[in-house]
């Protein structure tokens, strides 16, 4: 029997022919990686190969790195493997790895949601005969409302605060959760404010080119009264700690898929849940994986054992497979003390980041 084009080992999804591995955890000589996110993206490899957009992040977050960059649709060839990226509509350069070799594609997803969200490149299916896919949130209770829905509550919710002589703190990660609330954001309401790790990575892209609305650091000069008119975008791991604390009275609101279930919103001492995620819902999963028009489906992350006996008894062939994608890191309490960690450029700050 032949060897598949695309093998899980120790060290990350392996294409032996190609000698490259897709978002490898362990270093290894070539990597190719979907997008910037710590889980995916780790540092020590000796070559990279990710989307253009990708490019600012990952030298912010790894350092001195030898990246190669692409653009979408566009083909890389090694030992003739043919490597192409196709949008994941995760996050700003977040990206599907096409395989192909001797007429056998492979496409590895990486994380993906369904929806447009106005600021990453929309999710486009991709035809192959292998597709290897997340399913963070493979369950039927997970079904993501509208995006105009969601920052019509948020933006009222924020003008009620000001209204209120309330401050307003919203809670995403760096990357992905911070621009998109940042682009859906009313701001004739107030200016918006960011903590130092939202606001690098917002520097970041923005050297890559991408077009985001004006923020403004905070830092150790900011005026807390100017501020507190305003609405501050933080990251999970500011929750509780003195940094936020300092800005009360405050509303603080908390970003996330998981904010749907019961409980979740509770557990992170929210004032206001938003139901908000950067990865496919149930109905996403679905509908992505059929378009693909697979023959076998690979489940790496999420809800593995529940989402596979379902897409085996409608008709697909589906396995799960172990990987080190997709922690839980969200659902962590936060202590005091761990704001700390924010005020590096190091990949430290990008821990929280794996589920989002």
């Amino acid at each position: 029997m032949a060897k598949p084009l695309l093998e899980f080992t120790d060290r990350g999804i392996y294409c032996e022919q190609g000698r490259f591995y897709i978002d490898p955890w362990k270093p290894v000589d070539d990597a190719v990686i979907t997008h910037a996110h710590a889980d995916h993206a780790y540092i020590g490899h000796k070559n990279y190969l990710a989307h253009h957009l990708s490019r600012e992040v990952m030298l912010y977050r790894l350092g001195d790195i030898n990246l190669r960059t692409i653009e979408y649709g566009e083909t890389v060839t090694k030992h003739g493997v043919k490597i192409s990226m196709f949008p994941a509509g995760h996050v700003i350069g977040s990206a599907q790895i096409r395989v192909e070799y001797k007429g056998v594609v492979w496409v590895v997803s990486g994380d993906y949601k369904t929806d447009d969200d106005g600021i990453s490149t929309p999710f486009e299916p991709v035809k192959c005969q292998h597709f290897i896919s997340e399913c963070t949130f493979g369950m039927p209770v997970y079904s993501w409302k509208p995006q105009s829905e969601i920052f019509t509550e948020v933006n009222n919710w924020w003008r009620t605060n000001v209204q209120n002589g309330v401050a307003t703190v919203i809670v995403g990660y760096s990357l992905g959760k911070a621009q998109r609330i940042l682009q859906n954001l009313d701001l004739s309401i107030g200016k918006v404010y960011t903590h130092g790790v939202i606001e690098n990575t917002n520097e970041a892209l923005r050297r890559n080119g991408v077009i985001l609305n004006p923020t403004e650091r905070i830092t150790f000069e900011s005026v807390k009264d100017e501020v507190r008119k305003g609405i501050i975008i933080a990251p999970p791991s500011s929750v509780g700690t003195p940094w936020m604390r300092k800005f009360g009275p405050y509303s603080f609101g908390y970003c996330s898929g998981w904010m749907a279930i019961r409980g979740a919103k509770r557990r992170r001492a929210a004032d206001r849940g938003f139901i908000m995620s950067d990865h496919a819902d149930w109905n996403g999963l679905v509908s992505a994986i059929d378009a693909t028009g697979c023959e076998s489906v690979y489940l790496t992350h999420g809800y593995t054992a529940s989402f596979t006996r379902y897409l085996n008894e409608i008709g697909f062939n589906a396995s799960e497979v172990h990987t080190l994608y997709g922690g839980e890191e969200e659902e962590a309490p936060v202590t005091e003390g761990e704001e700390k960690k924010e005020t590096t450029p190091s990949g430290d700050e990008v821990k929280e980041e794996i589920v989002s």
